[in-house]
């Protein structure tokens, strides 16, 4: 566990100059740091890659706002949270999950997701329904549009060419690291759009991933995921996916993201049971709720409180 060294680095104020309140809680044989703000129905924000909590500064004054209760976790060896050395793979993350939404004393969450966090949504929606009340995914699609990208489109494996670089060994820890997390704000910028991040936020992710073991552990959720394509849990947990997600889900993508490809993420919602929404952000990259926050937030917010979302 490394927490005493993380808490400078991901324990952080909003830019509202709002004091969320940063705990940790117990789930699933692990200890999660979860930054909260709100009262209300439980939103959980699930953050992606190469990032932290803080990615979901904007939707958490916005959803407090809104009358949610409003939380947003670190995942598994990321920023506050345990860095344990396995259980990396997207059943255990996913069981981490609704494993917090337990120990928030809550019977069900509004799940919101984007990249790695998205495609953790989509399995806790399909492995826990009981615990999931809506979901939102942000730039990343249903994980078996996922797998089949990968396996049969090359623009999209070529647009991925950083997961088939994670599977080198110690390599791709050394160079998020180098240079106090240079890459990092390399790569977040690269896979924006034309609204850059200011620096001092781009900053702050590449402080939280220089903390010890976190670019370890941000990288082997990845690798399990290349490495089990032909495996025989990698091939069993692509057909438990193939339960179908029935709870309202509302998909949100970046035209201009050059990560996952439009094409890639469209068409999830043949796995979706129930009410699908599909919005695509015209002029957006890959992390279309920072570099457009307001219209982001006023999508999701008007979805959750549709009483009746169409499909």
């Amino acid at each position: 566990m490394t927490e005493p060294a993380a808490a400078p680095a991901v324990r952080l104020d909003l830019p509202s100059g709002e004091r969320v309140t940063h705990r940790d809680v117990a789930a699933n044989g692990a200890r999660f740091h979860i930054a909260e703000l709100g009262d209300g129905p439980l939103v959980l924000l699930l953050h992606g890659f190469p990032q932290f909590w803080w990615t979901w500064r904007y939707q958490l004054s916005a959803l407090a706002g809104a009358g949610y209760r409003a939380v947003a976790m670190d995942l598994r060896g990321v920023g506050g949270s345990d860095r344990t050395p396995r259980g990396y793979d997207p059943a255990n993350l996913a069981l981490d999950v609704t494993g917090v939404i337990r120990s928030l004393g809550e019977p069900d969450a509004a799940l919101v997701g984007h990249d790695l966090g998205g495609y953790l949504a989509w399995t806790a929606a399909a492995m826990r329904p009981k615990l999931v009340r809506r979901l939102a995914v942000s730039s990343m699609p249903h994980p078996r549009r996922w797998r089949a990208a990968m396996l049969r489109d090359a623009r999209q494996t070529a647009a991925s060419s950083y997961i088939w670089g994670f599977q080198r060994p110690w390599i791709p820890e050394r160079q998020l690291t180098a240079d106090d997390g240079a890459l990092v704000g390399e790569l977040i910028r690269n896979w924006s759009g034309p609204r850059l991040p200011d620096d001092a936020d781009v900053a702050a992710y590449q402080r939280a991933m220089c903390v010890p073991s976190t670019a370890h552990c941000s990288i082997e959720p990845y690798r399990w995921l290349v490495r089990s394509l032909a495996r025989p849990d990698g091939i069993q947990f692509n057909r438990r996916m193939k339960r179908p997600v029935r709870v309202p889900t509302l998909h949100l993508h970046g035209s201009l993201d050059p990560v996952t490809r439009t094409r890639s993420a469209a068409g999830s919602g043949e796995y979706v049971e129930a009410p699908y929404r599909w919005r695509l952000f015209d002029g957006l990259g890959h992390f279309p709720h920072e570099e457009d926050p307001v219209a982001f937030s006023s999508e999701l917010i008007s979805w959750l409180k549709d009483p009746e979302p169409d499909r």
